[in-house]
């Protein structure tokens, strides 16, 4: 239940970061870096201080409707603390060059040693047919996700430390093994798990 009040944490610290430096900044501030971290998006200050803060506020109030959505909805009170690190760990976007591969390289680290705690839902974890017709399909697919999210993870990290085109195919290709190793997976533990049926 810890992790279910710190979005809103996270977004006060930012207003009232924003706040501080609003007489500080400029007209125009720098929301946006391209690969060589050199500014290429702006915002007015308002947007620049509200954005963020709006975006993980956001992000917590979907993240409180959903269970009640879902019907599987009783399995979130497994997963609580899990559940709520994942719905704030997904308000933490950076933009600069340099940095972006070390937040999102940590944040899939962090999931990835949460995936495997992740209950059977509608909303939250690897969501394929396969994994959602299947407990046992959902369980095997999460412990191979957790792993496959901290190797893109340490993958995305090495990618702070190169520079130009190489940052973003490194990124990319982490990514899309990190998910697609487990949705094939999830597929291939599925058919077997048919074909074994009487």
């Amino acid at each position: 239940m810890r992790n279910r009040w710190l979005g809103f944490v996270v977004a006060a610290v930012a207003l009232a970061l924003g706040m501080w430096a609003w007489p500080r900044l400029p007209a125009r501030v720098p929301i946006h870096w391209n690969i060589h971290g050199v500014p290429d998006g702006y915002s007015s200050r308002v947007v620049a201080v509200l954005l963020m803060p709006g975006i993980v506020l956001a992000l917590n109030g979907l993240f409180r409707v959903l269970p009640g959505l879902d019907p599987r909805r009783v399995n979130y009170e497994k997963f609580q603390d899990t559940y709520w690190l994942i719905a704030n760990g997904l308000g933490y976007p950076v933009a600069m060059a340099r940095l972006m591969p070390l937040g999102i390289g940590l944040l899939f680290i962090v999931l990835g040693n949460s995936l495997a705690r992740v209950q059977p839902t509608w909303f939250v974890g690897i969501r394929t047919p396969w994994t959602l017709s299947s407990d046992t399909v959902w369980r095997k697919t999460h412990r191979t996700g957790g792993f496959t999210f901290v190797i893109a993870g340490v993958v995305m990290l090495t990618a702070a430390f190169v520079s130009g085109p190489l940052v973003w195919i490194l990124l990319a290709a982490a990514a899309v093994l990190a998910v697609a190793v487990p949705v094939v997976q999830s597929y291939v533990l599925w058919r077997r798990e048919q074909h074994e049926k009487p």
